[in-house]
């Protein structure tokens, strides 16, 4: 199923050697998660073309509580192995999907997305918080995003302190 915005990659190129620069700069300036999470969730959401939710869930004992975040009101806790971000942080793996309407137990916290990708963020190899990436368009997210957001939650989880 397609909506009236269809899939334009081309239009989505983004440098993601510029943008883990920025992060990391965000970071190294103020590495406390919460204010490092704030300017990235901005970051990514205004850099990033046709988003409509960019922030972090951060781990808290066995949920996910709601971190920074740019977009709509979001879902404030989420149970480990429920929908997209729970999933991703049980599994302790990237889940990109690009219909969350065909995903098992998804939690349609804005109805208006279609497609996610979270990424685990990990310290001293635990999952201590995952990026949330949704998006209105389906299949929105290609392997080429999937590798550059990687490389931005990779170095989360070696700048970011305080979790």
């Amino acid at each position: 199923m397609q909506d009236e915005k269809t899939v334009n990659r081309e239009a989505w190129k983004v440098n993601y050697v510029t943008l883990l620069e920025e992060v990391k700069d965000f970071a190294g300036e103020e590495p406390w998660y919460v204010a490092a999470f704030a300017n990235i969730s901005a970051l990514l959401y205004e850099e990033l073309p046709d988003l409509n939710w960019a922030g972090f869930y951060i781990v808290r004992g066995e949920e996910l509580i709601l971190g920074p975040f740019q977009g709509k009101t979001a879902c404030i806790r989420i149970a480990k192995g429920k929908g997209v971000c729970g999933t991703a942080w049980e599994q302790e793996r990237i889940q990109r999907v690009p219909d969350v309407h065909l995903f098992p137990g998804h939690i349609a916290c804005d109805s208006a997305s279609n497609s996610e990708i979270v990424l685990p963020v990990r310290q001293d190899g635990q999952v201590v918080a995952v990026l949330d990436i949704d998006s209105p368009v389906f299949d929105r997210f290609s392997a080429e995003d999937e590798r550059g957001l990687a490389a931005i939650a990779d170095a989360l989880s070696d700048l970011c302190t305080g979790f």
